[in-house]
């Protein structure tokens, strides 16, 4: 597991043109805050929300919440100037835009060292059909990389695909972005979901990523926090069924064997290092919640 693990079962984007929503930031039961000066800003309004975002850091009391900024495109007229802000900011991680190759990575982190942020690691978000054809070169281009990020709505709309409920055009793409996550052992997290009304599709969503193996959402709206929580969260009896299988294990070891039976299925050596990563985010989302109100 690399170090830059973390419970990210939310991903909030907040846009920094709205002080009023940095603030409330604070006060939300989300894992990862990505502060977001792409996007969701005016181009006449950058350099305003990059201050409030400055200010909203220096004031900070963000609790447990994993702090993130997606700043510009370096290649844009902002991205080296969100860089110099940020990389000075007590800030988690930096999330870079259209990552499509190895070479777009290590461009940006070469930038973030000169800014002053040679300790920050990165979040690259996958959002083209190129970046997805070159997502295993992209998540293996640097060890700062801690999270892949589905950018969904981008490339929904580059494929020319439909929004279906079942995501049926997206499923090669996110399997694709998985498989290469993973062998990179990285963490990922699944795109936005436009629809912000129909809470009962946003909730089909949630379980259908958790059940691909993403570890999380990204939202774009308060609201659908808590359902993303609760899909990625593991359940008391996933938990106790951890245990069971760690104890069972052990046991089967002493004795000479390398399998053992729970609830009548066959578990060995993998299913030991999935119950113990069950255990640990598990922990990891007790431990950081339990001081927060």
């Amino acid at each position: 597991m690399r170090p830059h693990y973390r419970p990210r079962r939310s991903l909030l984007y907040v846009p920094c043109c709205v002080p009023r929503f940095l603030d409330k930031g604070r006060r939300l039961a989300v894992d990862t805050l990505i502060f977001d000066l792409e996007d969701s800003v005016l181009p006449e309004r950058k350099s305003e929300a990059r201050n409030n975002l400055t200010a909203a850091l220096e004031q900070g009391q963000f609790g447990c919440r994993e702090r993130v900024v997606r700043i510009n495109k370096l290649d844009s007229v902002w991205g080296q100037d969100d860089l110099t802000a940020v990389c000075r900011s007590d800030i988690d991680a930096v999330q870079l835009p259209r990552v499509e190759s190895r070479a777009d990575v290590e461009a940006a982190l070469r930038a973030m060292d000169a800014a002053g942020g040679a300790h920050l690691p990165v979040m690259v978000q996958i959002e083209s059909p190129l970046g997805v054809l070159r997502a295993e070169e992209i998540a293996g281009a640097s060890e700062r990389i801690a999270c892949v990020v589905m950018g969904t709505s981008d490339l929904t709309n580059e494929m020319h695909a439909r929004i279906t409920l079942e995501r049926l055009p997206m499923l090669h793409s996110l399997s694709h972005c998985i498989l290469a996550a993973r062998a990179h052992d990285l963490a990922i997290v699944d795109g936005i979901h436009l629809d912000l009304k129909d809470m009962k599709s946003f909730e089909y969503a949630c379980r259908m990523a958790r059940d691909l193996g993403f570890d999380g959402k990204s939202l774009i709206h308060p609201d659908q926090i808590a359902y993303a929580n609760d899909a990625f969260t593991p359940r008391p009896d996933s938990v106790a069924r951890a245990r069971r299988i760690i104890e069972a294990l052990a046991e089967a070891n002493r004795a000479g064997s390398g399998v053992a039976v729970i609830d009548g299925r066959l578990v060995e050596a993998m299913h030991m290092e999935a119950a113990k990563r069950t255990l640990m985010i598990h922990d990891m989302i007790q431990q950081c919640w339990s001081g927060e109100a």
